[in-house]
């Protein structure tokens, strides 16, 4: 019975051993790098950091991506779009493999300036380029009045020396949020609206629209007024154009692809390089 007794205490504490052991290594894990995110609550799908937003962004998670575009039956001419997210860009590579526009983000809401505008703008128009800026919209942090104005004051106005090109409103999915910034429909179009009619007012062009079809349709429910007056930028990775907006019977570019050699976004302009001109002398 002693020796039963014995043999019982015995195992108890090889039981409790064990489990302290476990518990030790347990702890220990949890204090490597990259465990508390492991154990604790998923954050793969955390939103970026503010300024952080770049033309495209969206698109493929939204609306997928096909194949490269077919060989146009029109000329078009080659052009890349940038951010801070390429910091300093090859531009006499980029010259060389056929690019001769390119457009750089400027801006984005009224708390954020591209630290890479200079060499990117500068350094487009020094190795020939046709250029222009974007600035990325936030339609839920400032008026459409208050951001062009902030654009056009950090780089995303526009002189009459047929090397600048208009500049763009970037208006698409929100990296940060609810998709259509939680605004309704109308109350989108009018801060579209709102950013447009002071652009003009502010520079004597109207500005670019660049977005995507399917945004377009669920955040302005498909609005057709602004086609008469702002050229638009459409966004679609695959082999056509595709479906394009209310109110344009026609495309001016074309995102075609995040993919693409030197810089990722590449784009078409729906013409040969004198309406790419033409385009930048107004």
């Amino acid at each position: 019975m002693p020796l039963h007794r014995h043999r019982s205490g015995t195992s108890r504490r090889s039981r409790l051993a064990v489990g302290g052991t476990l518990l030790a290594a347990l702890a220990l894990l949890l204090t490597l790098p990259g465990a508390a995110t492991a154990a604790g609550p998923d954050t793969a799908d955390a939103p970026p950091a503010r300024g952080t937003a770049r033309m495209g962004q969206g698109v493929i998670e939204h609306d997928g991506r096909g194949g490269l575009p077919r060989d146009p039956r029109v000329v078009q001419t080659e052009g890349v779009d940038v951010s801070s997210h390429q910091g300093d860009v090859a531009w006499q590579t980029l010259w060389n493999s056929g690019v001769k526009w390119a457009y750089v983000k400027a801006s984005e809401g009224t708390y954020y300036k591209n630290p890479y505008f200079a060499q990117q703008y500068n350094g487009s128009y020094n190795v020939g380029m046709i250029r222009g800026a974007y600035h990325f919209a936030t339609p839920n942090t400032a008026s459409g009045a208050a951001q062009a104005n902030y654009f056009v004051d950090n780089g995303g106005g526009w002189s009459r020396d047929g090397r600048t090109l208009p500049g763009v409103l970037d208006i698409e999915w929100n990296p940060y949020g609810a998709q259509c910034y939680g605004l309704s429909q109308a109350g989108m179009v009018n801060w579209i609206r709102d950013f447009t009619n002071t652009y003009r007012a502010r520079t004597g062009r109207d500005a670019v629209i660049y977005t995507a079809t399917s945004w377009w349709k669920d955040c302005t429910g498909n609005n057709g007024s602004f086609g008469a007056t702002n050229p638009l930028w459409v966004a679609r990775y695959n082999t056509t154009v595709g479906e394009l907006p209310a109110g344009w019977p026609v495309h001016t570019m074309w995102q075609y692809t995040s993919t693409g050699p030197t810089v990722g976004d590449h784009n078409r302009f729906n013409g040969a390089l004198d309406r790419v001109q033409a385009l930048a002398n107004g």
